[in-house]
């Protein structure tokens, strides 16, 4: 339950489902006229499914919410009130800077993650604990005005790239996690670590080429 006095909008994105998840939202929206529901024909990549859905976002901020419920809801109110408290126009979701929940994450993660926010740390000269969370809130104008090229799960380091090389500040705030296994659905796999490095690295050096070019003397 949103503790604040906030219009909430709800878009789902059906990417491509092959069972009755379909019908289940023709139900939803049966009862909830107010949803926004987007359907694709085939599955496209969670990329592509932000990208379409961002086209029908109005609000005054965005925030993506994975069908995994791997992230709690409920935890959308501690971005929004730091959001809200602090002025804030960018908060993400740590899964991480609670050490004493987080020790029982899967060793597997923890690592993996922390290496990704070390990098990006060392990229960016800044001090997430978090980038690969999907809780990013994030004012729906900026998010708008950023060129996203992703596709599938590298939405998460190309957002993070571009919103710190244009010089945009990233709050965190703590949140809970609930891991999926293999067996339970997880999809992203080791190598998808390695595409979150490129894609980090690319935005990065594309950034200080364009500077050279731009601050090089006549």
């Amino acid at each position: 339950m949103v503790r604040f006095a906030c219009e909430i909008e709800v878009i789902i994105v059906n990417d491509g489902s092959t069972d009755d998840t379909a019908v289940q939202l023709t139900e939803l929206l049966a009862r909830h006229s107010s949803l926004k529901i987007v359907t694709l024909e085939k599955n496209s990549g969670k990329g592509v499914a932000i990208r379409i859905g961002l086209r029908e976002v109005t609000g005054d901020y965005f925030i993506v919410q994975d069908a995994d419920l791997e992230l709690d809801p409920e935890d959308i109110n501690k971005l929004i009130e730091e959001a809200t408290e602090k002025n804030a126009k960018i908060v993400y979701g740590s899964r991480f800077r609670n050490p004493n929940e987080s020790a029982d994450y899967p060793i597997v993660t923890k690592i993996a993650n922390g290496l990704l926010a070390k990098y990006t740390n060392l990229l960016f000269g800044c001090s997430l604990t978090d980038m690969a969370t999907c809780y990013k809130l994030i004012r729906t104008d900026i998010i708008k005005n950023i060129k996203l090229r992703c596709t599938g799960f590298e939405f998460e380091p190309e957002i993070t790239a571009k919103l710190l090389t244009s010089g945009y500040r990233i709050m965190e705030v703590a949140v809970h996690y609930y891991p999926r296994s293999r067996k339970e659905g997880k999809k992203i796999i080791w190598l998808d670590g390695f595409h979150y490095l490129y894609v980090l690295t690319k935005i990065r050096m594309k950034q200080l080429c364009h500077k050279q070019t731009t601050e090089k003397p006549l």
